[in-house]
């Protein structure tokens, strides 16, 4: 069995402190690794340790992080966790190919899951399996800046689980990202 992290906190919520305005552990400089077609850094590497602050919440809860897609199994050791809040699941790239994406139905009703995703969709196939799943979902997507084609802000406004969109940029803009109807974050990283 794969070795899940357990970190119980005292306040859970928003994804990296993204919504306190905190920078992503990890985030790296379009100048060390220049972007992709797809909006992302060739070697983009997710937050080794994703710490969710929510200053609304005061219930003591335990966040379960994945840095893959969880087995059943390992959603069901998940589900076992005393005051389960969160299973955090952040991925360094977007699953490719026929998905079969996590039944997150077997979570406790008081938990969730938070995906964060790497840049925009590959293609339709990979925003089209995150939008037929189910379940108490929440997806982020981590992006480096507007995509190239801006349609692809309209694919991401009809993604029901689409909680926020954060962009690392140097100069933080909404420029390019007028279409989008999801909350935008901003990290600058600072050296």
């Amino acid at each position: 069995m794969k070795r899940i992290e357990v970190a119980a906190l005292l306040t859970i919520g928003a994804v990296a402190g993204c919504m306190a305005g905190a920078p992503l552990p990890h985030a790296q400089t379009a100048e060390s690794h220049p972007p992709s077609s797809t909006g992302t850094t060739a070697a983009f590497r997710p937050a080794e340790n994703v710490i969710l602050l929510d200053r609304s919440d005061f219930a003591m809860g335990t966040s379960v992080e994945f840095h893959h897609l969880p087995e059943a199994n390992e959603l069901q050791d998940a589900a076992e966790q005393f005051a389960l809040r969160h299973v955090v699941i952040a991925l360094n790239a977007w699953p490719q190919g026929n998905l079969d994406l996590p039944r997150f139905g077997m979570l406790p009703e008081q938990a969730d899951a938070i995906v964060i995703l790497p840049g925009y969709p590959p293609d339709r196939t990979s925003l089209d399996a995150w939008r037929a799943l189910g379940g108490r979902v929440r997806l982020v997507l981590q992006v480096d800046g507007p995509p190239e084609d801006r349609s692809i802000l309209d694919d991401l406004n009809t993604l029901r689980n689409l909680e926020r969109v954060v962009a690392r940029m140097e100069h933080p803009t909404r420029a390019g990202f007028e279409r989008l109807q999801r909350p935008l974050s901003f990290v600058k990283l600072v050296e």
